[in-house]
């Protein structure tokens, strides 16, 4: 059961507003702030921690508000406060409405986010992590996943932060190695061989995988949650090129993704900055009249590779929406408004392309 509930009231600031979801150490809840509005808090759930231990914990908080980036989530508090249960430590950080890139990929349904797009949030995603990595010594995130990384909309279009650092680390200055640790699903080959050897290079398999999944609806690679970090027979398997599965795919943006996804880590792309330098040059290419159409192969059964999801409900989209019109022509609700609008074009794909401009301009303070 959740340590908050809907309408609890925290330091006299917080107003619980919803529930969003939890991890293995922390939950995270919407709030609203007395002056500043909407907020995300990430409340850990360890309670009744000594001072070393809180800020022991809150160092995800400290590691955010110093490398702070555009493509990174901002962390705007980070304090304590008291529930029966004992003291509690909990940081805030901006609210993204639009969820989750895993909500996003899922709503697109039975079709594959256009590859523009595709590109683009990899783009900003690597621009994010580059700042981590280029740290001295490395800050390695170690859980690079759709479910980590943030989507919403702004004035000037999506634009994705990369979010959880819970697990980030610092790497050995010497070795440039840390402890393995994050979602197995995304983890390299190296790091089910040995214990140190997560690195910037295993992040950029991380991505790979994200990429791969983006592109083709599928995981590269299918790692057994049940072995643990026993899964050394899961990369035996001969990768499926992306373009099998998705004709978008053009020659180029395979090899950046066959580059992410090498099984020696001294030939991938060595930190996120280097594979940001490629994914920059890239350019779709323009059709060929010669050019034989293919069928590209997905399906919305294809999107359970991350697990189980709450299904399409285009009706509860289609109410989100209308109550999303309604508030834009209330005086001073446009935020608002543009929030209950990317909540329903997780609902509803269909909605995303008939008003994502809307949302751009409610952003923007324009109501129309």
């Amino acid at each position: 059961m959740p340590l908050l509930k809907e309408g609890d009231k925290i330091k006299g600031t917080y107003e619980v507003e919803r529930f969003l979801g939890e991890g293995a150490f922390a939950e995270v809840y919407r709030v609203r702030h007395r002056f500043l509005g909407r907020q995300a808090m990430k409340l850990f759930k360890r309670v009744g921690m000594t001072q070393v231990d809180i800020e022991e914990m809150l160092g995800e908080a400290i590691l955010l508000s110093r490398i702070g980036h555009p493509n990174i989530v901002r962390v705007f508090d980070a304090n304590v406060f008291e529930i029966p249960q004992g003291t509690c430590g909990y940081f805030t950080m901006e609210n993204v409405s639009g969820g989750s890139l895993d909500k996003f990929w899922r709503s697109y349904g039975a079709t594959f986010i256009p590859i523009e797009t595709t590109i683009d949030i990899m783009r900003q995603v690597c621009r994010g992590l580059a700042v981590a990595h280029d740290e001295s010594p490395p800050i390695i995130h170690r859980d690079i996943k759709p479910q980590n990384i943030l989507i919403g909309y702004e004035a000037d279009g999506l634009r994705a932060r990369v979010s959880d650092f819970g697990l980030a680390k610092k790497v050995n200055p010497l070795t440039l190695m840390a402890t393995a640790a994050g979602t197995l699903g995304f983890k390299p080959p190296e790091t089910f061989l040995k214990t140190k050897a997560d690195s910037c290079a295993a992040d950029v398999w991380a991505l790979g995988v994200t990429l791969y999944m983006m592109l083709t609806d599928k995981l590269p690679f299918e790692v057994d949650a049940a072995l643990g970090w026993s899964n050394k027979k899961a990369f035996e398997k001969e990768l499926v090129p992306p373009s099998s599965w998705n004709v978008e795919v053009d020659m180029d943006v395979e090899k950046i993704v066959l580059r992410c996804l090498e099984m020696n880590p001294a030939k991938r792309y060595q930190t996120a900055r280097d594979l940001l330098d490629t994914l920059d040059g890239w350019k779709k290419p323009t059709p060929s009249k010669e050019t034989c159409p293919k069928k590209s192969i997905s399906s919305e059964a294809s999107k359970s590779g991350l697990g189980a999801y709450s299904p399409i409900d285009k009706e509860d989209g289609q109410h989100l929406a209308r109550l999303a019109i309604k508030k834009a022509k209330e005086e001073g609700r446009l935020f608002e408004a543009a929030d209950l609008m990317e909540e329903a074009f997780n609902k509803s794909p269909s909605l995303r392309q008939k008003y994502a401009n809307q949302v751009r301009l409610w952003r923007c303070g324009i109501s129309m």
